[in-house]
């Protein structure tokens, strides 16, 4: 018998089964990565963005209904995205799940539909989208879709059948849109990721046997140490430990974003768990096991008025004496005094994503506000950079990614900040981040200084040099495993087996007439003696040049190089 809807509950299970399909094939996409560097992370962000949501859908356990599982897909997705391939995701959940959070069951025409929409609003979050990638994948399997609507199809089985194949189909012909990928010999990455998001689930809507157990890092973002179905061992330890189950609605009083959502679940975790915190437009479902509901409470009482408030002792002990200190609780939190006033927030502040000590130090000589620990294989998430807005206390906030692969989720965290300014300047490498600290005048405004920086990174040129993991063929130079690589701002400038040979050709690559200004970061991987050998070659090569020299401490690149 043909299946012509699917409920809520199955939902949940074809997105989990995604999110751990997807999971399984992380590393193997990661070796798509088009440049053969040791940091090919696709696989990992989009891994770690779609855990992030797996674990908020998995705290619903069998009680989510169709917009509970829809908040948690994408506000989980949203907050957890890392790196391009993770922000385009996040958005292409978030459309999808506008186009069916209030339907009770899903049938061909609203999937469809849906489909569209997470195509739409991706490609409105990608600022110059570029065709072969996974936006490209999406749209193909989204067309298809509503292509079969158009045809009267109903049945589901066949609908996503027909869909994942059409997705399979478009996703092998990237190479062909973007001669990067065919002359590496490999599909998009992110592309690729996203047709194991939907075999997964359409294995799962098959009623296959899936091993749902996620990996032990989930806790920390990339995946929930859970299984769909909770070992009742583990349920019965976890009741022990938190013994006290606390649900309330608040009616809220004041703006309850993202931000808000994210915060106030982060404080519910810090106290107990089996968490389930579900926003509408004007209240806000809570339920938490916690030793101490009062805390849970009082932290409610800060977005409104309470209702529906319930606790249960589950060890049966001292019931009377729980709501009584409960009420007693609410009762102080609504009385208490304000806190002391925080002091006074400066005008402007900065935050960089920044790797290896050296150029952490760099940064906070410079002013730096706040370090965010990341760049290439750790991409912080849009929730990574929002605590450290948080933690700068200023109103207009400069924030550096110093990383192409970041620019997206800073952007992401810009649109939902909603008590400071956040303004991203979009440095794609370390020297950019730096040039644009540099140029930061205290006198002049806002405004003027993000005018002034976006200006001055664009003087910047950048060379890094690491080594291949593949043999391959790429900008028309072939590259053996292990091979030196010499990768400037628009491709690989120098290839060979020997670093310092391929270093200085690198640089030659860079250094022009109008060339002032040659800064070497050494990495950690690099002894400063050999370091000085390339700063005295390059001083020699281009004497009308200031040759600078610092110690990085990166990882993985042995040297970074700007030109200005």
């Amino acid at each position: 018998m043909s299946l012509q809807t699917i409920d809520a509950k199955m939902l949940s299970k074809m997105f989990l089964a995604g999110a751990k399909n997807l999971e399984n094939k992380k590393e193997w996409i990661n070796e798509l990565n088009v440049f053969p560097v040791p940091d090919g992370d696709t696989g990992t962000n989009m891994t770690m963005t779609i855990m992030a949501a797996a674990k908020e859908v998995l705290t619903l356990g069998d009680n989510g209904d169709m917009e509970a599982i829809c908040k948690a897909i994408s506000s989980g997705s949203l907050r957890g995205a890392r790196g391009n391939s993770g922000v385009i995701l996040s958005q292409l959940f978030r459309g999808f799940t506008r186009g069916i959070r209030e339907e009770q069951e899903l049938t061909v025409p609203v999937l469809a539909a849906a489909l569209e929409k997470a195509v739409e609003t991706a490609y409105k979050a990608v600022m110059k989208p570029k065709e072969g990638t996974i936006l490209t994948v999406a749209r193909g399997a989204a067309e298809k879709a509503v292509e079969l609507a158009e045809d009267g199809v109903e049945d589901l089985d066949a609908f996503f059948g027909e869909v994942l194949e059409h997705a399979k189909y478009v996703l092998s012909q990237t190479p062909e849109m973007l001669p990067v990928l065919k002359q590496a010999g490999v599909v998009d990455s992110g592309g690729q990721g996203l047709v194991e998001v939907m075999e997964g689930a359409y294995f799962a809507f098959q009623g296959k046997e899936l091993d749902l157990k996620f990996s032990e890092d989930m806790k920390s973002g990339s995946a929930p140490k859970a299984s769909m179905k909770p070992d009742m061992d583990v349920q019965a330890e976890a009741d022990i430990k938190f013994g006290y189950c606390t649900e309330f609605i608040i009616l809220l009083n004041k703006t309850f974003n993202i931000k808000a959502e994210m915060d106030f679940k982060e404080f519910l975790e810090s106290i107990g768990d089996s968490i389930v915190c579900v926003a509408d437009d004007d209240v806000v479902k809570v339920h938490v096991h916690t030793n101490d509901p009062g805390l849970a409470i009082q932290r409610g009482l800060k977005y409104g008025a309470l209702s529906n408030m319930k606790i249960d002792n589950m060890r049966l002990e001292h019931e009377e004496k729980l709501f009584k200190e409960a009420e007693k609780a609410a009762a102080e939190a609504e009385t208490a005094a304000p806190e002391t006033p925080a002091e006074p927030p400066k005008e402007i502040g900065f935050i960089a994503v920044s790797v290896g000590e050296g150029v952490n130090e760099i940064f906070t000589s410079l002013g730096v506000d706040y370090i965010i620990e990341g760049g290439q294989t750790m991409n912080p998430s849009t929730a990574d950079i929002l605590d450290a807005v948080d933690k700068v206390n200023a109103e207009n906030i400069f924030i550096l990614p110093n990383n192409k692969n970041i620019i997206l989720a800073a952007n992401q965290a810009a649109e939902l900040m909603t008590d400071k300014n956040l303004l991203v300047i979009p440095t794609k490498t370390i020297p950019q981040g730096i040039t644009a600290v540099i140029n930061f005048v205290p006198e002049m405004s806002v405004d003027e200084n993000e005018e002034n920086m976006l200006q001055e990174i664009g003087n910047v040129k950048t060379g890094q040099v690491t080594y291949a993991v593949r043999d391959t063929v790429i900008d028309d130079k072939e590259i053996a495993k292990d091979d030196f690589m010499g990768i400037g701002d628009k491709g690989i400038l120098a290839v060979g087996r020997d670093m310092l040979n391929v270093t200085e050709r690198m640089v030659a690559e860079m250094v022009d007439d109008d060339s002032e200004l040659i800064s070497i970061y050494y990495g950690s991987d690099v002894t400063e003696e050999d370091a000085e050998i390339l700063r005295e070659n390059i001083e020699s090569a281009y004497p009308s040049c200031d040759v600078e020299l610092q110690y990085g401490g990166q990882p993985i690149y042995y040297y970074v190089i700007s030109v200005e």
